[in-house]
């Protein structure tokens, strides 16, 4: 099964480090690609681009943010088997980040960001104590480090028909989530339906958590293996 991982912001591919190794030893043609974080639009012509070099069916897994990509593919997605969302956006149609995000109280690890000349808003190395929060601190330097930042023009994207409306849905809820609160998690999840499993984990379990994130996955990959 081809297997593509979408990162989210403030991340990028290697974020997916301790996951990658599972899903190739159990026989998965595993891609996790580094996305622009730039337009919505973009973001999706590049995972387009990553789809078009996959041979026969995939299973798209998004972090974050990388679930707004993989959701804007919309219904035209025909290589695309399933949607794993690990702590992620599940927008509806009409929807955008900002005006989920307007609805409540920043979020803890949302907190300390700053906007650069060029709009592009990035985490102060403060944030990353909520933001992975699980995360022993060596490695949590790192992600610091290796952050890619996000275009604030991306927080007034609109989301149009979202791929979940038509293709089977798995999330990971992530109950000690700082950055996505975990209650909005479950409602995303709820609302697309999804296979949902939690876990006692911060924003980025697939750093603090990969053998729970590539389990979840292997088991949407052999559901859609055995569906079709």
């Amino acid at each position: 099964m081809n297997i593509v991982l979408v990162h989210g912001a403030w991340a990028d591919g290697s974020s997916w480090r301790g996951v990658i190794g599972p899903l190739q030893e159990a026989g998965h043609n595993v891609t996790a690609p580094q996305l622009p974080l730039t337009a919505l639009a973009d973001n999706v012509a590049r995972l387009r681009q990553v789809l078009a070099l996959q041979d026969g069916p995939t299973v798209l897994v998004g972090h974050s943010y990388g679930g707004q990509i993989m959701t804007a593919l919309g219904t035209d997605a025909p290589s695309v088997t399933g949607l794993v969302y690990i702590a992620a956006f599940g927008l509806d149609q009409g929807e955008s980040l900002s005006g989920l995000l307007s609805q409540g109280p920043v979020p803890p690890a949302l907190a300390h960001q700053f906007t650069d000349k060029q709009g592009f808003v990035w985490l102060a190395e403060d944030a990353f104590v909520n933001f992975a929060g699980d995360v022993d601190l060596v490695k949590s330097r790192v992600l610091y480090a290796v952050q890619q930042p996000l275009a604030t023009s991306a927080f007034a994207d609109v989301m149009g028909v979202p791929a979940w409306k038509t293709l089977p849905s798995w999330y990971l809820v992530a109950t000690d989530d700082e950055a996505l609160p975990p209650a909005v998690e479950r409602q995303f999840a709820a609302r697309m339906g999804a296979t949902v499993i939690e876990i006692p984990s911060s924003h980025v379990p697939m750093v603090s958590h990969p053998g729970d994130v590539a389990r979840l996955i292997e088991s949407a990959a052999e559901a859609v293996r055995v569906a079709s």
